[in-house]
C-alpha cells in the first residue's frame, strides 16, 4: 500500500512500527502500572487494559491496514468510513472498546484535555458548520489519524493551516467495558 511521501511493502513493518516494537522489547520489564486515569493520566488506564505504547501499535496497525479506504458519509467499514464509523472501528478493533456512532455523541465522553497534553489514543475534535462535525485519534508527535472527506483514511497534522484553526477540543476517553449507550 502507497503512503503519502513513503511506501509500505505488504508483510513488513512501518519504522515507525519497528521503533516501537525495540522499545517495547527494551524497555517490557521496566514498566508498572500507573495510577487511575485522569485528564493527566497515562492513556493506559484511558483506553482500556493494554498500556499506553500497546494501545498505540494497535491503533497504527488498524491505520495502516485501512490507510487509503475512501472517505463514505454514514460509512463504517472497509468499503469506506465517515470520521466517527472510522475512530468507532479503530477503537474496536485496537482496543476492543465500543464507542458512540456520532462525532456528537463522543464528544460527550471521557474528559477534557489541554492539546498540550495529548495522548496517543486521545480523540481529536474540529469545528465544521459551527459544531464538532470531525474527529480523529491523536497519535502523537502532533499527528492524527482520521477519515478525511477529501483523502478518506490518512495521516494529519494538527499544526496544518486547514486543522489547527478549527481545532475546537480533545477527550480522553474513560470508556468502561460496556457497550455506550447509543450503541445499536
Amino acid at each position: 500500500m502507497m503512503g503519502v511521501g513513503r511506501c509500505v511493502i505488504a508483510g513488513t513493518w512501518s519504522a515507525r512500527t519497528a521503533l516501537l516494537f525495540t522499545v517495547l522489547m527494551l524497555g517490557g520489564c521496566a514498566s508498572q502500572p500507573g495510577p487511575m486515569p485522569t485528564a493527566d493520566g497515562p492513556v493506559a488506564r484511558a483506553v482500556g487494559e493494554v498500556d499506553g505504547l500497546e494501545a498505540w501499535v494497535r491503533l497504527q496497525r488498524v491505520f495502516e491496514r485501512y490507510e487509503g479506504t475512501p472517505y463514505r458519509y454514514g460509512g463504517t467499514g472497509a468499503a469506506g468510513f465517515d470520521c466517527s464509523g472510522f475512530i468507532r472501528a479503530a477503537f474496536r478493533e485496537a482496543l476492543g472498546r465500543s464507542l458512540p456512532r456520532t462525532t456528537q455523541a463522543m464528544v460527550a465522553m471521557g474528559v477534557p484535555v489541554a492539546r498540550d497534553r495529548l495522548q496517543p489514543g486521545d480523540l481529536v475534535f474540529f469545528n465544521a458548520n459551527g459544531k464538532n462535525g470531525h474527529a480523529g485519534i491523536f497519535m502523537g508527535d502532533d499527528r492524527f489519524i482520521h477519515a478525511s472527506s477529501s483523502q478518506g483514511v490518512t495521516e494529519s497534522s494538527l499544526s496544518n493551516r486547514y486543522w489547527q484553526p478549527r481545532f475546537s477540543q480533545a477527550r480522553r476517553l474513560l470508556v468502561p467495558p460496556e457497550v455506550a449507550a447509543d450503541d445499536p
